[in-house]
């Protein structure tokens, strides 16, 4: 059916000729929105198109978008208009009228790239959008006037659905993603305003919980603690807008997502939810309730169980998972009887809802997923709609099965094309594979055949009713549509695993061409008597972008042009190849062995073109036309005659048309030659004149937004356009509407020539089709044929088999390519015929594996120095190239992972050392006992920062200005009074410095650990923020100080335990000695520091952590063998000395005979000890008890000096045990020490923990007070918007009251002008007239059938609009002004003007009762102003009062301050065990109470001191006397003393201090005389030093001449040895040994003597020099005789 304007838009070049498409149909389902129109008639968009089905008839009329793709879309059957908008900037929405379709009207508002929802309201001129990003507007308009009402922004709110209140069309609902938002349309006359009232939405539980304000707490508990309860908003530190919609996570509840909802007729409405929830929403009170599903009956149950039963077995027959009944519901309807739902499940199920209750029903299954649900006008029937594409529709009252309706595909057409003859049936094929036969006259679908594939590519065949269908798996299916009603499924071609691109019928019907991927094209035999023989392939060098078909019926041939993409140049190249019928007769002689073409039988042509082109199309006078990809223009070249196979030259274009597209395009030449269609992805078709290149006509098909034209083609009559858009999913078929009549006799002249040829051949093909069987299709099949991999290789480049592979092996050819049959023969008749050389082969391969594996056997045997490598014994060279190559890479691969990770951990290993290391000044270590379980770690200290040592600094200061300043206040105090005396002023002081100097106050003990606890503030004046953080500041460098006092006691420590290791280790080498001595071996106690005390360890690896061998590389390896080599020389030439192996020889290494060797002697029996002991003579046996006396001297002394190093072994472990204990308990005291510490430390930070608690919560106070200053500005702007707003409307109804009393007097007016006007007619046809003028008709608008199944009522007639109203009301009025009503006997001109007066009456009072409306909603609208006026000052007045306590429990906090306190440990008794109530207690300072009390009792010793001044007067000459009296026995004393002073010994020193006059003159010429006795001796001394310096270098002359005569002596004594060992020898073989033992044991005594009298001679000098030292003392003590 024909589209009303169809025309496409005017292109920058208009048409040559006066020519014109036109739509003929559009079909396809692209969209799941659908709308009623009318009872009969559903609208749906498609693309570019508004579609109108007429559901009786299944007829269709497209609306086409001017602008391109449908964007929203909305449809309302009670005013039978249409509205969507387009998809461009700016976009626009119009309105449509049915069935005219004409535009009524455009509205243009301030979204500026898409609209996302239309909503119509059920009365009245009213519709709805919402815009996209990046407005998120909801806007409401009233078309008909063509003026936006209002609109309201909703930044980032993303809507799904958008609906009017049926029943009050100021109320509209939209739905987000998890949100749901009612909003009113309020009004004031002409002006509207959107209000929004959010839902609160239950949780994923369904639960519903009250909303909860968090800027305005409703409870407010105080903690005189921790401060009052403020917002979190406060404690975030939030000031701004943030402050009020601030929401933390923990409060953050995911609500439901909404998925679908309706209204009922009581203004509710019901919502489904994807959780399964169905919610009822009050629409007034704007909340939320989840329906509850009400328990069935017993019989009901068990039927319910049934059905889910049945469900699950049919689904698990589907091979689908079993579900349950209940799902989420994602489509609704509401009706009269209840509401009905479906879901994913594809079940339409009705809900019966009474109250927060509902039972449910089963109604149909159609399973499917189901989309929406939508009533006609007149509810008589539902439609169901699915994701899928077809709908369904049902029947409520009927309650029957759900009809199929509209049998549509979601899936997007693939192409499409015209079934022979072309003039009656067109098939489609979607990328689903899903076959549509269409009625090319009106596109009604016949038939439909779901091939279960990816389809790829389609085509009709021109010489019988075939349709081949190519997969993306590699197969060709044809299909037999003879019979259009039934089509079906004869064959099936595996060709390939390659997709199939394209599909291509010559003219003749002759050959099927299949372009595949890598530049396969397959050549077929389009005939089905030929079985749709596959004759062959080639392979193009290059990828094929298009493929071009031109007949020859002279000559017979086929001519094959294919456009390639050149890779190396930005060029095309054409290939042209030669198809004859003899292929297809004799195809042996055409094809190889594996079924490829022979290049010289195709007689293929090469050309290059000088642009690249996208598709190129030839005529039959070798002229090609292509699209060129650079530049927006067609190509046109003449290609000569010439073969141009060698040094193809490159081809110059002779024209270049200019195209009106852009983006790729491709083109389409009409079979007829005559035309030339090019398309693009902007969705305009143009077509040319191949002759002129012309355009003859443009039609904008399709858009830009739905990717553009997928393909087109034209019929074999010309008559018609098949096109199809890319993603829109709309097939579109155009036809003429306006062309030369020439020309299309000539196409139908060029048909008919057409016809004729192949009339005799379809005809028998259709025959052969006809009586084929039906291929069995099965699904699985296609996905089965061959697994992933196999689908990966290509068959065609390399396909070899294993030399050893057995012939069963063969794969089943039911599942194999076209290819690989022909491969595999090839390879069976090879086989066949090199079956003896094979078998050979084989024979030698197995005797070399046996070979080989004898050799790796051996291999394994041999040591690993001499195995070979596994890839050694591979003979074949290059797989062992590649492999190495590969484990180079792989090598490689990992060495580089390995350098980043290893890069990674020392950045992490750099960044944690400088972290937790070099960045402390005092690094982390511990120190341990020797013996006990006790460990003790110091503090580790972070250097302080510049920054925070001048904070310190300029704290201090201050605090030492603050202290001074502090005390000259107290001082000016206390000379006020000056009352109290000296004593009181001491003991004030004492009792001053005694409280402060007690712990209690300050908090902690840090002064006795180091700490300086004078320069604090005291904890009760911490009043201002600034004196709390110059507090924290201070406590953290008393607690820093306190660390490093106890990190210096912890050094000294170390080092202690430092010596002590090095001590033991002392001790240990001389037991060691002594257990080497005593020949034990005893497991001698080393101490070590650990890890924890040297942590510097951890930052060094040695080698003997690494267990792994280290790597060297051949450098490093040479180099370490040849410093060995060194080592081992220099060992050996240390070994190799003259001089230490003659002393090893003569005295065992040693010159002397030590006391530590007495272990290691033994005395040498005497030779004749072998002799019996009857044969020895006299002197034998003098001589062996000699030996056996030595022998005993000797053991003797051995266990003297065993005894001796045991003892001494014990007295070292004995002071090593001492020691380690004593060290032991230092650290025992330092653990007590840290405990200390770490407990003053703690106290500090409790300190400090307070204190930041008071400043946070300071500062949160502020945050707060800051909030809400913010919060009371906006309120205040918005109260004054509101009063402006207020006084506006006041003034506005006041302005409306006195026209709605016009009218009111005007009503009253009339009533009066009647009588007067009729005050002539008798009183009784008077009063019947009366009686008739106060009648009134029953107005259409309020009329409402009881029975109607529209749960909205009729809203046919709405009255909701004045002037509708009122022209329903005098068409209602006409049948009262009939002379039927006129009273008898009264004058006909009367009766008009009667009519007349009635008429103005009826008009007035709909008048009044019109403006009576609107002054109620301006009076409602002033009242919610009002309301909302009251409202925000008293929002106002909370927020004043919320400042103003505020400001209260700020001054609390800062004067209740936090004191922290240090309590004696114990136990207390009390009295009573009542603890008594201290919160109105007053903490004072101890100094105040005893200055008080030291003031008290200085008043009362004031009082006893007066008092006791009698008694001290009378005691006054008491005391005098006694003073007198020791006066005078002082004075006797001093005349004794003076007698004994005369009698007194005087001495010369005496005398001389007492005779010389200036002694100290004499002194010091006494002194001078001394001083130059030193000089002397001074000098005297230096001449001595001179001597004696002279004497000691004659010395040292002499020793120099000694050390060379002990040097010459030396090598005498070398000589003198040689000599002695040589007389030893003589010695000992002349046995003259006893007499040199005697000499040896004479020499031996005499050396005992002279050692023990050079002991006591040093013994005696020792006394001597003691009793001489002694002696000099006793003179010093004894005092000068005079």
């Amino acid at each position: 059916m024909a589209a009303p304007g169809a025309e496409g838009a005017p292109g920058p070049n208009p048409p040559a000729t006066e020519a014109a498409l036109e739509v003929s149909w559009v079909q396809g389902f692209s969209n799941k929105n659908f709308g009623f129109i009318n009872n009969q008639t559903v609208c749906y968009p498609c693309g570019s198109y508004i579609l109108f089905l007429d559901i009786e008839t299944k007829k269709t009329t497209a609306l086409p978008c001017q602008s391109g793709q449908v964007g929203a879309f909305a449809a309302n059957a009670s005013s039978e208009v249409v509205a969507f908008s387009d998809r461009k900037l700016n976009p626009i929405i119009y309105i449509h009228s049915f069935p005219e379709l004409n535009k009524l009207t455009e509205l243009k508002g301030s979204a500026q790239l898409d609209y996302t929802l239309l909503a119509f309201s059920f009365t009245g001129p009213y519709l709805a959008s919402y815009s996209s990003i990046p407005e998120f507007v909801l806007s409401v308009w009233n078309w008909q006037e063509n003026t936006l009402l209002c609109s309201e922004s909703q930044p980032g709110v993303t809507a799904t659905s958008l609906s009017f209140n049926p029943m009050n069309w100021q109320q509209l609902c939209l739905v987000a993603e998890s949100s749901v938002s009612i909003w009113h349309i309020e009004r004031n006359n002409d002006e509207y305003q959107l209000k929004q009232n959010p839902v609160e939405l239950p949780d994923e539980q369904g639960t519903v919980s009250p909303h909860e304000d968090l800027f305005f707490p409703v409870s407010r508990s105080d903690d005189p603690y921790h401060g009052p309860d403020l917002p979190v908003s406060a404690i975030a530190g939030l000031t701004g807008d943030e402050a009020e919609t601030f929401v933390p996570r923990n409060f953050i509840k995911t609500a439901v997502h909404p998925t679908a909802h309706c209204w009922t007729a009581t203004s509710e409405i019901y919502m489904g939810c994807e959780e399964g929830y169905v919610l009822a929403i009050d629409a007034e009170k704007h909340s939320a309730s989840v329906l509850q599903q009400k328990p069935p009956p017993e019989y009901m149950q068990k039927t319910s169980d049934v059905v889910s039963y049945v469900r699950r077995e049919v689904q698990k027959k589907k091979g689908g998972k079993p579900n349950d009944l209940q799902n989420p519901v994602f489509s609704m309807a509401f009706c009269n009887e209840g509401m009905y739902a479906a879901g994913r499940d594809g079940v339409l199920l009705f809900y019966h809802i009474k109250d927060l209750q509902y039972e449910m029903k089963l109604c149909a299954d159609i399973s499917q997923p189901i989309s929406s649900l939508v009533f006609s006008p007149d509810y008589t029937f539902l439609l169901l709609v699915t994701e899928q594409g077809p709908v369904y529709s049902y029947k409520p009252a009927h309650s029957g099965e759900a009809v199929k309706l509209l049998d549509t595909s979601s899936s997007c057409f693939l192409a499409a094309d015209f079934l022979i003859p072309g003039e009656k049936y067109c098939v489609s094929v979607t990328i689903s594979g899903e076959v549509q036969i269409w009625v090319l006259e009106d596109g009604t679908c016949l038939s439909k055949l779901n091939l279960g594939i990816e389809a790829t590519a389609m085509a009709c065949c021109p010489s019988s009713n075939s349709v081949a269908v190519g997969a993306k798996k590699g197969q060709i299916y044809f299909l037999d549509v003879t019979k259009a009603e039934a089509p079906r499924v004869v064959h099936r071609i595996f060709l390939s695993n390659f997709p199939v691109l394209s599909l291509h019928y010559d003219q003749s019907g002759q050959f099927l061409i299949a372009r595949a991927t890598e530049g396969h094209v397959f050549i077929l035999d389009a005939r089905p008597s030929k079985l749709f023989q596959v004759l062959g392939y080639i392979v193009l060098a290059d990828e094929v972008l298009d493929l071009s078909v031109v007949s020859d019926f002279k000559n017979d041939l086929v001519e094959v042009m294919v456009l390639l993409n050149v890779a190396e140049v930005p060029r095309a190249r054409l290939e042209i190849f030669c198809l004859s019928s003899a292929i297809a007769t004799d195809n042996d002689k055409y094809v190889n062995e594996q079924g490829m073409l022979n290049v010289t039988a195709l007689k293929k042509k090469q050309y290059d073109l000088d642009y690249p082109l996208s598709s190129a199309v030839r005529l039959k006078d070798n002229i090609v036309y292509g699209c060129c990809i650079c530049a927006p223009f067609i190509c046109k070249y003449h290609l000569s005659e010439e073969n141009m196979l060698e040094d193809p030259p490159v081809f110059s274009s002779e024209e270049r048309i200019p195209s009106n597209q852009f983006g790729s395009g491709f083109l389409c030449l009409s079979p007829n030659s005559q035309w030339l269609a090019a398309a693009a992805k902007d969705g305009v078709l143009f077509i040319y004149s191949t002759s002129t290149m012309d355009i003859l006509a443009q039609k904008h098909c399709h858009s830009y937004q739905g990717g553009g034209i997928r393909s087109m083609i034209f019929s074999l009559d010309g008559n018609f356009i098949l096109i199809n858009d890319e993603n829109d999913g709309a097939l579109v078929c155009l036809k003429w509407k306006k062309i030369k009549q020439t020309e299309i006799e000539e196409a139908a002249c060029y048909w008919q020539s057409l016809r004729d040829i192949l009339n005799k051949s379809t005809s028998n093909e259709n025959v052969v089709l006809k009586s084929m069987a039906e291929w069995h299709f099965d699904p699985e099949s296609t996905s089965k044929s061959l697994p992933e991999e196999k689908l990966k290789e290509a068959p065609l480049e390399s396909l070899s088999v294993d030399v050893t592979e057995e012939d069963e092996n063969v794969p089943n050819t039911s599942d194999m390519t076209w290819i690989g049959q022909k491969i595999q023969k090839v390879m069976k008749e090879e086989t066949q015929r090199f079956a003896n050389q094979k078998q050979d082969l084989q024979m030698g391969i197995k005797k070399l594996r046996k070979t080989i594996q004898k050799m790796m056997h051996e291999n394994e045997q041999v040591p690993d120095i001499e195995k070979l490598e596994h890839q050694e014994f591979n003979l074949d060279i290059e797989e062992k190239e590649r492999l190495q190559a590969e484990a180079e890479q792989e090598v490689a691969k990992v060495r580089k992972e390995i350098e980043m990770e290893n890069l990674a951990n020392c950045y992490l290993q750099d960044f944690i050392k400088y972290e937790c290391w070099d960045i402390m000044c005092v690094k982390g270590r511990a120190v341990k006992c020797f013996h006990m379980d006790c460990e003790v770690n110091n503090y580790p200290l972070e250097e302080r920062s510049k920054e925070e040592l001048e904070t310190l600094e300029k704290v201090l200061r201050l605090k030492k200005i603050e202290t001074a300043d502090h005390k000259i206040q107290k001082e000016n105090h206390e000379t006020e009074s000056e009352t109290v005396s000296e004593e009181e002023g001491e003991k004030a002081a004492e009792v001053v410095a005694d409280g402060g100097g007690s712990f209690c106050l300050t908090g902690s003990l840090s002064s006795q650990y180091g700490g300086d606890t004078s320069i604090l503030y005291q904890q009760c004046d911490l009043h201002t923020r600034e004196q709390r953080v110059n507090q924290i500041v201070l406590l953290k460098d008393i607690i820093y100080k306190v660390k490093t006092a106890f990190n210096k006691e912890f050094d000294i420590v170390v080092q202690q335990k430092e010596q002590e290791i090095a001590r033991v280790k002392e001790r240990n080498l001389k037991i060691r000695e002594i257990l080497a001595q005593l020949d034990l071996e005893v497991e001698v106690w080393e101490p070590a520091l650990t890890d924890d005390e040297m942590p510097e360890r951890a930052l060094t690896v040695q080698d003997s952590e690494i267990k792994a061998e280290k790597y060297l590389t051949q450098e490093e390896r040479e180099k370490a063998e040849m410093l060995a080599k060194l080592e081992m020389e220099r060992q050996l030439a240390a070994t190799d000395d003259e001089r230490l192996r003659a002393l090893d020889d003569m005295m065992g290494g040693v010159l002397e005979v030590r006391k530590e060797d007495i272990l290691k002697m033994d005395i040498p029996p005497p030779p004749f000890i072998s002799k019996p002991e009857e044969l020895w003579n006299d002197e034998e046996k003098k001589l062996f008890g000699e030996y056996e006396k030595k022998v005993q001297e000797l053991n003797e002394e051995k266990e003297e000096y065993k005894q001796s190093l045991e003892n001494e072994w014990k007295k070292l472990e004995a002071s090593i045990q001492e020691t380690t204990q004593k060290f032991d308990e230092t650290v025992y005291k330092l653990f007590e020490r840290k405990v200390k510490s770490d407990m003053v430390i703690y106290q500090e930070e409790l300190k400090i923990a307070s204190l930041t608690c008071a400043l946070l919560l300071d500062e949160e106070l502020d945050t707060r007070e800051a909030g809400l200053r913010n919060c009371l500005t906006k309120k205040k702007k918005e109260k004054v918007k509101k009063a402006k707003t207020v006084l506006m409307a006041q003034n506005k109804v006041e302005a409306y009251t006195g026209t709605y009393k016009d009218a009111t007097d005007e009503e009253k007016n009339l009533e009066r002008g009647f009588v007067k006007q009729f005050a002539d007619i008798p009183n009784d046809l008077l009063k019947e007239l009366f009686q008739l003028y106060t009648h009134r008709p029953k107005s259409p608008g309020t009329e409402m059938l009881l029975d109607t199944p529209n749960p909205y009522g009729n809203w046919s007639g709405s009255a909701e609009d004045y002037k509708d109203a009122l022209t329903l009301l005098m068409k209602a009025m006409d049948e009262l002004d009939s002379p039927e009503h006129m009273p008898d006997g009264l004058d006909e001109s009367i009766w008009k003007n009667f009519c007349l007066a009635r008429r103005n009456k009826i008009e007035n009072e709909e008048l009044v009762k019109w403006r009576a409306r609107t002054l109620a909603e301006m009076q409602t609208f002033l009242q919610r102003r009002t309301d909302e006026n009251e409202k925000m000052k008293a929002r106002i007045e909370n927020i004043f009062k919320e400042l103003t306590w505020l400001q209260e429990e700020k001054m609390k906090l800062q004067q209740n301050v936090t004191v922290q306190f240090l309590l004696k440990q114990g136990q207390v008794e009390l009295a009573n065990t009542e603890i008594p109530d201290y919160s109105d207690a007053i903490l004072i300072k101890k100094n105040v109470v005893e200055e008080l009390n030291c003031s008290i009792a200085a008043q009362g010793e004031k009082k006893i001191t007066a008092i006791t001044e009698f008694k001290e007067f009378s005691k006054g000459i008491l005391r005098l006397e006694w003073e007198h009296k020791k006066m005078r026995m002082q004075i006797e004393d001093l005349k004794e003393k003076a007698r004994d002073i005369v009698i007194l010994p005087i001495s010369k020193d005496c005398q001389l201090f007492l005779t010389v006059l200036n002694y100290d003159s004499h002194i010091a010429q006494h002194l001078a005389g001394m001083k130059q006795t030193l000089e002397v001796m001074d000098k005297l001394h230096k001449k001595n030093v001179k001597n004696h310096q002279k004497k000691v270098r004659e010395l040292k002359k002499c020793i120099r001449l000694k050390e060379q005569a002990n040097y010459e002596l030396s090598l005498e004594l070398r000589e003198m040895l040689v000599s002695v060992s040589e007389r030893r020898h003589i010695f000992e073989a002349a046995d003259t040994r006893d007499i040199s033992e005697k000499i040896a044991k004479q020499r031996y005594r005499e050396i005992l003597k002279q050692t023990y009298v050079r002991g006591l001679i040093k013994e005696q000098k020792e006394e001597f020099e003691i009793l001489q030292s002694e002696l000099e003392i006793l003179r010093t003590r004894s005092p000068p005789h005079i």
